[in-house]
């Protein structure tokens, strides 16, 4: 196994399935058993999981919601799909805790870097809601942010496509994928791969991104393994 500890990154959209929002129980259902094979192989697993599936906080804008306010709203959707993520792994007999950027008496902790340190010496599974606590801030940089605090070998980028490549792969058939590339190369060429605060942070912290399709069962595992088909982010 090439990585110990480890940062997934999911998007809310991806909950939603076909339906396009809300979250869709047979991707939830999805989604845990790919987790289910990292910890059976004893990887110790982070997931921060956006919430846009539910609410985006630049959405408000559109509903006359001040962006602070619309942000705080989406940092609550994504405490929502932490909690259905939560609830599916313990019922399928993984232990999993639930932390927050917001604390919510009797939902979740705050996720400081004691109580993270704390939950993964209980846990096999640390679920991060609530963004990164502040407005102003994606939870791109909610995941670079956990991925540093919780020191992990390397942040799991989960899309539908199985890399970074040279242009939209599902606009441009010429498009390539490329295996690596250094941050200074990804950040020239304006690859969008996080966003540029979140993606700072993983480059002064040496923690290398690696991008694939999530939606390929056993993908998951295999990425970490040192398989499957991905791209790999990291300091030259």
């Amino acid at each position: 196994m090439l990585y110990r500890r480890v940062l997934l990154k999911l998007s809310g959209e991806s909950m939603a399935g076909e339906a396009g929002s809300g979250i869709d129980p047979s991707r939830l259902d999805y989604y845990i058993s790919e987790i289910g094979k990292v910890v059976s192989s004893g990887v110790s697993l982070g997931i921060v999981i956006g919430g846009g599936n539910i609410f985006r906080g630049l959405e408000g804008s559109s509903m006359g919601t001040d962006r602070v306010q619309g942000d705080y709203m989406g940092m609550l959707a994504t405490v929502i799909n932490g909690m259905a993520l939560e609830a599916g792994l313990r019922a399928r007999g993984i232990s999993a805790t639930l932390l927050s950027g917001l604390e919510i008496s009797g939902i979740t902790c705050k996720a400081t870097r004691a109580n993270i340190q704390h939950s993964f010496e209980q846990s096999k599974v640390v679920i991060f809601s609530g963004g990164t606590g502040n407005p102003f801030f994606t939870t791109d940089t909610a995941a670079a942010l956990r991925a540093a605090e919780m020191e992990a070998d390397v942040l799991l980028k989960g899309t539908r496509v199985d890399g970074v490549y040279t242009s939209d792969p599902e606009k441009d058939p010429n498009a390539e994928r490329l295996s690596a590339l250094g941050f200074g190369e990804a950040i020239a060429k304006g690859y969008r791969i996080l966003d540029l605060t979140a993606f700072t942070l993983c480059q002064e912290n040496n923690i290398p991104i690696l991008v694939f399709n999530i939606n390929t069962p056993g993908n998951l595992l295999s990425v970490l393994e040192g398989g499957g088909i991905s791209t790999i982010v990291h300091n030259e």
